[in-house]
């Protein structure tokens, strides 16, 4: 009866410790909203590289109060970031509006070294 017992709580850690990796990229979302955008390339880089463990199985029922709270921050964060983004465009399209020319004339550089 151990080894079960002993299964269980490791099927329990395992979602712990994927919910707590949740948690702080979720915290780092948050905090690129909060901080104005000043995101470097890098930590951009590695949320979009981001994957879901596929090797935990169904969440532990004591665990499902936390995730469905990560879930009301998650989706809180997607309509954030969606409404700055909409703000972001609206604010692109008025300095173009301001500078007097269509955004196709605008200059374009190519980096030929890349």
């Amino acid at each position: 009866m151990a080894t079960a017992a002993s299964g269980t709580d490791l099927w329990v850690v395992a979602w712990s410790e994927a919910l707590d990796e949740l948690e702080l990229d979720l915290a780092t979302a948050e905090a690129a909203l909060r901080d104005a955008h000043l995101t470097s390339v890098g930590e951009v880089a590695r949320s979009a590289a981001w994957h879901p463990r596929s090797d935990l199985g169904p969440l532990p029922a004591a665990l499902h109060v936390r995730a469905q709270a990560l879930l009301d921050r998650q989706l809180d964060t997607a309509r954030r970031t969606a409404e700055a983004i909409t703000r972001s465009r609206r604010q692109i399209a008025a300095t173009r509006a301001l500078q007097g020319r269509p955004a196709d004339a605008a200059a374009v550089y190519v980096d030929a070294e890349a």
